[in-house]
């Protein structure tokens, strides 16, 4: 134990305050708001109190359907700023929804038809006046990528169609279910490194699979990780097209220039917005002109016109796939609901309203749900489109519906000219959408803040690297529970000291004014105690007695009275009320005093219910501070007081 100053404390008069009791309360109250703050922490029932029952019934189909809310108010002003956002985002989701379905390996239809249905259910039942609804390349990389591993997208591309229409259906359900249950904490275990870094690392590798389209390349591996998409790249050198590499280079630089132009000046936001769109206009009008087909350059081919087919008898829900679907819908499903929920709240926060996280759960769920029904893959609220939306002007959800609209004229009547759209162009619109989700400022503020969440962060990203997306992902939640049990059975406890002066008692690690009290050894737990830290609390505090014991002997001192300062304490159970019992009989053959401080509510109540010996709870054991603790027990407190060290 590290050698602290020591002092004594000089006793004279003072008002040692009691401990008293909480309030009784029956166990069903206990239990009902112990459910209460588990699952409504907002108390969404709040807004009902006082109210008639007209007032009620509005209130609560505004409460499911937030549309009802803002469309009374409407007005043209506000059509005016949403049309012109609605039409912005639209020019950017038609490229991406085509180009992120091919990286899910779907027909480039399917994304235009997930741009379609999902934004008008979401405009409905969605809570954000800001988010975009549509697909996105990292749920979209990791449908593709867990389904392919099963079922081939090229030999069996019906199966491989159905069992993404499945997915989504369970995504959606998935989803739905923690926002009716009031389960989102759980997808609080995906932490803010966690994503950073397996953001990073499912960018790069969504990146490196664009290099068979902007390179031309035919025959490309089919895995995920870094070294067998590098090895077959360079082994497949003789596939290499020139002219797939010029067009490729030239857009995709066209696609950065702008993209850091709308970064730098937010007002010039139109410009990396239409980029793509524009893009896929030129490109297609250069294929066109010179029969690049003809010439190495891969195209798009013929795609269906019409509106979206139903898909409803596509959905698996039994066979030999149901578990695939199932697991790739739950992984498919926390990343899209962590995505838009917290692109949501970032906007949110941004013009100052709330939004709520288990409506915009089940908003999400029922639009995958009803997607999957129409011939719709896994959509959310994707954050490149959603800044657009919001530097746009966007009010309200009607942007979403504008967007959609526009996606409609697009399918009914506009799809022969994408016939001769090069994958090329698509692959550079990706790199360019993904490069984003790199955030170094972030990891590095990460690393200067908590070097195991770094660490979590470096898990995620080489994790989805070198191993698979799947697998880097479980392996950073894994870590992080890691942290969080350790957290929980080696809490830390601290040893207090008397800032000379006052009453006050601080870690003697933390503060160097702070000393010791001579013949008292206070120490605070600070965390629960339960029976996962039951027995390393146990042998800490009895190595603090044995550390301070061996130091008095040097100085010809000895430890009087064990001091326990609960303050921090916010929950016990019977295996820690079996710690506090067991060390009163140590302590007690030893000949040393025994006290607590300021035990609060669940555990005051606890201990004295335990406590039918009446010992442990006594007055002269139970104080409400640290220093009416010293003072009342320093003068029983007798033997010479050292110098000051």
């Amino acid at each position: 134990m590290e050698e602290n100053r020591v002092i004594d404390i000089t006793t004279g008069s003072f008002e040692v305050h009691k401990v008293v009791s909480p309030p009784h309360r029956s166990t069903l109250l206990k239990l009902k708001n112990r459910l209460k703050e588990t699952f409504f922490p907002d108390d969404p029932l709040r807004q009902f109190k006082g109210q008639t029952m007209k007032q009620k019934l509005i209130l609560g189909a505004q409460y499911f359907f937030p549309i009802l809310e803002w469309c009374p108010n409407y007005g043209f002003n506000m059509f005016k700023s949403d049309i012109v956002s609605g039409l912005t985002i639209a020019s950017l989701a038609i490229p991406q929804g085509i180009s992120y379905a091919k990286l899910a390996n779907l027909p480039p239809i399917v994304g235009l038809y997930s741009s379609f249905v999902p934004p008008l259910v979401y405009a409905v039942l969605g809570s954000s006046r800001d988010l975009a609804v549509g697909p996105v390349s990292i749920a979209s990389l990791v449908l593709g990528s867990m389904l392919r591993e099963v079922v081939s997208p090229t030999k069996d591309p019906i199966l491989f169609l159905q069992l993404a229409f499945s997915s989504t259906f369970f995504a959606g359900l998935f989803q739905a279910s923690l926002g009716f249950l009031r389960l989102g904490f759980i997808i609080d275990f995906l932490s803010k490194a966690t994503l950073i870094g397996f953001m990073a690392g499912a960018a790069i590798i969504v990146s490196l699979q664009q290099l068979k389209g902007l390179l031309g390349i035919t025959n490309f591996t089919k895995q995920m990780a870094i070294i067998p998409v590098l090895s077959s790249v360079f082994h497949t050198i003789n596939e290499w097209s020139w002219q797939t590499i010029l067009m490729g280079f030239c857009f995709l630089v066209f696609l950065l220039l702008t993209r850091h132009i709308g970064m730098r000046k937010p007002k010039l936001f139109w410009v990396s917005a239409g980029a793509p769109l524009l893009s896929v206009i030129i490109s297609t009008l250069i294929v066109f002109a010179i029969k690049g087909q003809n010439h190495g350059i891969s195209i798009i081919g013929k795609l269906h016109q019409g509106l979206n087919p139903p898909s409803w008898n596509m959905l698996h829900f039994s066979g030999s796939y149901l578990g695939l679907v199932i697991k790739t819908g739950i992984v498919t499903g926390i990343l899209s609901l962590t995505e838009g929920i917290a692109v949501g709240r970032t906007f949110a926060a941004l013009k100052n309203y709330q939004v709520d996280g288990n409506k915009e759960m089940i908003a999400i769920g029922l639009m995958n749900m009803v997607g999957s029904t129409t011939s719709c893959y896994v959509t959310t609220g994707a954050f490149s489109r959603s800044a657009v939306n919001h530097n746009a002007g966007s009010k309200t959800a009607m942007s979403n519906i504008v967007m959609a609209v526009t996606v409609m004229v697009t399918l009914l009547f506009l799809m022969p000219l994408f016939q001769y759209t090069p994958n090329v162009v698509l692959g550079a619109i990706i790199v360019t959408a993904v490069i984003g989700l790199i955030d170094i400022p972030a990891a590095f503020q990460i690393w200067k803040i908590d070097k195991f969440d770094f660490l979590v962060l470096l898990c995620a990203f080489f994790g989805v690297i070198f191993v698979s997306v799947q697998d880097g992902l479980a392996i950073a939640i894994g870590i992080s529970i890691l942290k969080v049990l350790m957290q929980i059975t080696r809490p830390k406890t601290v040893m207090l000291g008397n800032i000379p002066g006052t009453g006050i008692y601080r870690n003697v690690d933390h503060y160097k004014e702070a000393m010791s009290v001579a013949g008292f050894l206070i120490l605070s737990i600070e965390a629960p105690i339960n029976f996962a830290n039951v027995t390393y609390l146990k042998e800490r505090i009895s190595r603090w007695i044995q550390d301070y014991e061996e130091e008095g002997a040097k100085k010809q001192s000895g430890l009087r009275v064990v001091v326990l300062d609960l303050s921090p304490v916010s929950a016990i159970d019977t295996s820690g009320i079996s710690l506090f019992k067991d060390l009163s009989m140590a302590l007690e053959k030893k000949g040393l005093e025994f006290v607590l401080v300021n035990p609060i509510g669940e555990v005051m109540e606890k201990l004295q219910r335990a406590d039918e010996t009446k010992n442990l709870m006594r007055p002269d054991c139970l104080f409400l501070t640290v220093d009416e603790a010293v003072a009342s027990l320093s003068s029983t407190v007798k033997y010479q007081i050292p110098e000051h060290v």
